[in-house]
């Protein structure tokens, strides 16, 4: 079964089982890992649901967009890596993801 790694800031872990076609962040809320707010429901309005990618998998997503770069200047913790969840469409191809929560969404 392919799966995702959420890792909350304290660093423990929620395995998750893939569904392709959802976002990321509905993986989460669907599976209650804790930390992805997702106030917007996924409109790419609010940064709720801002995630940290594995350095090892963040080459694998599609190119951020000007909007969720937007969003995501306003992060507190923004890393390099980091990514609106919302806007992340998992497939199998991305089994074995892992993703890291900050500390604080906005």
């Amino acid at each position: 079964m392919a799966q995702i790694i959420f890792i909350e800031h304290n660093n423990d872990q929620h395995v998750v089982a893939i569904e392709q076609g959802k976002s990321l962040m509905q993986h989460a809320v669907d599976n209650g890992v804790p930390g992805i707010d997702a106030d917007c429901g996924g409109g790419c309005a609010c940064g709720t649901c801002h995630v940290i990618v594995d350095e090892a998998w963040a080459a694998q997503l599609a190119v951020v967009s000007s909007e969720e770069q937007q969003m995501l200047s306003m992060t507190p913790e923004q890393q390099q890596t980091s990514r609106l969840s919302c806007q992340v469409t998992v497939t199998d191809a991305l089994d074995g993801l892992i993703v890291r929560l900050p500390e604080f969404q906005m």
